[in-house]
C-alpha cells in the first residue's frame, strides 16, 4: 500500500521546495520536494507528497484529516491498547467527521 504524506511549503525556488513534515509523536521534518506535477506554489501551501514529490495541492481541511487519519494509524498499530485505553479513545477523536454519523454505501451498492 502506498501513502502519501500531506506536508507544508515553507519555501520554493522554482520546481523544488522546502516543505515540513510533522511525525504522530509531533517531530517535525524538513524534505526537498520535486514540484513538477503540482507546480510552483507559495510558502503556506499543503501538498499531498510521495517519493520526494508533490502529488497535489491540498486546503488545510484535507491535509488535516490526513494526518489525523495517519496519527490513528499509529495508534492502531500499539500492540494491546483495549477499548477503555487512552489510545482507543483518541481515534474517536482524529475521524471525528465519520464518528456521529451514519455509513453511507457507495451508489453502486445501494439497493434500486
Amino acid at each position: 500500500m502506498c501513502v502519501g504524506v500531506p506536508m507544508r511549503i515553507e519555501s520554493i525556488d522554482g520546481l523544488v521546495a522546502i516543505a515540513a513534515s510533522q511525525a504522530a509523536d509531533g517531530t517535525v521534518a524538513r524534505h526537498t520536494l520535486d514540484m513538477l506535477i503540482v507546480g510552483s506554489q507559495p510558502p503556506g501551501t499543503w501538498v499531498l507528497t510521495f517519493h520526494g514529490a508533490a502529488r497535489r495541492v491540498l486546503d488545510e481541511a484535507e491535509a488535516r484529516q490526513i494526518l489525523d487519519a495517519l496519527s490513528a494509524l499509529a495508534i492502531a498499530l500499539d500492540a494491546g491498547a483495549g477499548p477503555d485505553e487512552p489510545q482507543s479513545r483518541a481515534l474517536d477523536s482524529l475521524f471525528a467527521d465519520l464518528v456521529e454519523r451514519t455509513p453511507q454505501l457507495p451508489e453502486h451498492l445501494r439497493p434500486r
